[in-house]
């Protein structure tokens, strides 16, 4: 649907809110067991269906992005999300999002009366929505990676059927180690780098374009960091039980969070991404220390389920081992968030035929001044659910 056909879209406020015992409040003030989350029903006008797609962002609010706004105005309903972590994921837990996913799905079903419904996994929603779908069509999950009680198992989740990854990563963890700057030997004291791993030293010997075996190097270094950091949880967690206070909370700084070799080099899991020397968020090396930083700051638990790359289930491609239903994968050639080799590994993941992939050549993260991407990838989601007999032609 061109622009000149957009349809008007009504902007429905939606808010639920439950009950759920815990055993300490990782959310801010409100009712002690009562969890209250907030979304936005985009509904475009004039049009009935009995399929809606649900974006959710694990800490991120989705109804003002274009790719929503855009499906919604080419006359599919949406349904946007906001997790109990609103733009705060400090004590961020996965397993307790995709409890709010499932009260959203559980709502469009029997309260909007749709029959079908699409997970729509937008960036950091696509792993979310793997995890959600494994859960969903085999719940497992009884405890959190530290060990404190979660009940997915008995939360009846309702699978979805369908899943969008949309410009996605394959995780929060997996990103986040691939971003690690691997030159910081200490957490505690920054001064401590090992020159030949610091991408921004002009001393380091190493400078692009970088070699395969300087690469694969740095990489066993970010995850050798990774491991430290869980290493430096699990003590500080045994400790608090040591002392009787297993409830508490320890909130530490993960500085260096943006040190990837392919923003400093395009050879580096290449496309036509903007560069050298930029990420989504701009200049790397200004990004790697600033407070909007990935996984900047973050609690004891928060690290163990969505940033450790060995303990955090999240994870999109084992997850999407697990699904299923029929995936659409869309890759934006222009991506400098969500590069190549993320998509491909989710489209290697799923273990079934009923898979497709599309590329959207020149497209960005965000579509920011490309509504002719926009159109082409709402068409392809479009005719996708169409052809799947999951949307009305």
């Amino acid at each position: 649907m061109s622009n000149k056909e957009a349809l008007e879209v009504e902007r429905l406020p939606v808010f639920l809110h439950w009950q759920e015992t815990s055993t300490f409040k990782e959310t801010y003030a409100g009712a002690m067991d009562t969890i209250v989350v907030e979304g936005q029903y985009l509904k475009p006008k004039g049009v009935k269906s009995d399929t809606i797609l649900i974006f959710m962002h694990p800490t991120g609010t989705m109804n003002l992005l274009p790719m929503p706004n855009a499906l919604a105005a080419a006359g599919i309903h949406c349904l946007c999300c906001g997790s109990r972590y609103p733009h705060n994921d400090t004590a961020l837990i996965m397993e307790k999002v995709i409890l709010d996913l499932g009260h959203y799905i559980r709502y469009a079903k029997e309260k909007l009366g749709f029959k079908r419904v699409i997970l729509a996994g937008w960036s950091g929603g696509g792993s979310l929505s793997m995890f959600y779908q494994s859960q969903a069509e085999n719940p497992t999950i009884t405890h959190t990676p530290a060990g404190d009680p979660v009940d997915v198992v008995g939360a009846n989740l309702i699978p979805a059927d369908a899943v969008l990854q949309l410009a996605a990563h394959v995780s929060r963890a997996i990103i986040l180690t691939e971003w690690l700057d691997a030159s910081i030997l200490d957490e505690t004291d920054l001064s401590r780098r090992d020159v030949n791993l610091n991408l921004y030293d002009p001393q380091n010997p190493h400078q692009p374009p970088y070699t395969d075996e300087y690469v694969a190097i740095y990489r066993e270094a970010q995850v050798a960091r990774s491991k430290r950091i869980d290493d430096f949880v699990f003590t500080k967690l045994a400790e608090l039980k040591a002392a009787n206070t297993p409830n508490e909370e320890f909130c530490f700084t993960v500085h260096g969070t943006m040190a990837d070799p392919r923003w400093l080099d395009l050879n580096v899991d290449p496309n036509d991404r903007k560069g050298p020397n930029w990420c989504f968020m701009g200049e790397p090396r200004t990004v790697n220390m600033m407070p909007a930083g990935l996984a900047r700051f973050s609690s004891l638990r928060a690290w163990l389920s969505q940033w450790s790359l060995e303990h955090s289930r999240a994870n999109g491609p084992k997850c999407a081992a697990d699904v299923t239903v029929p995936v659409l994968i869309i890759e934006n050639s222009a991506d400098d968030g969500c590069t190549p080799s993320h998509g491909a590994r989710l489209l290697k993941a799923v273990q079934h035929g009923d898979k497709e992939f599309h590329v959207i050549k020149g497209a960005t993260h965000y579509y920011i001044g490309q509504p002719d991407k926009m159109e082409e990838a709402v068409s392809i989601v479009s005719d996708w659910l169409k052809r799947k007999s999951l949307l009305e032609g």
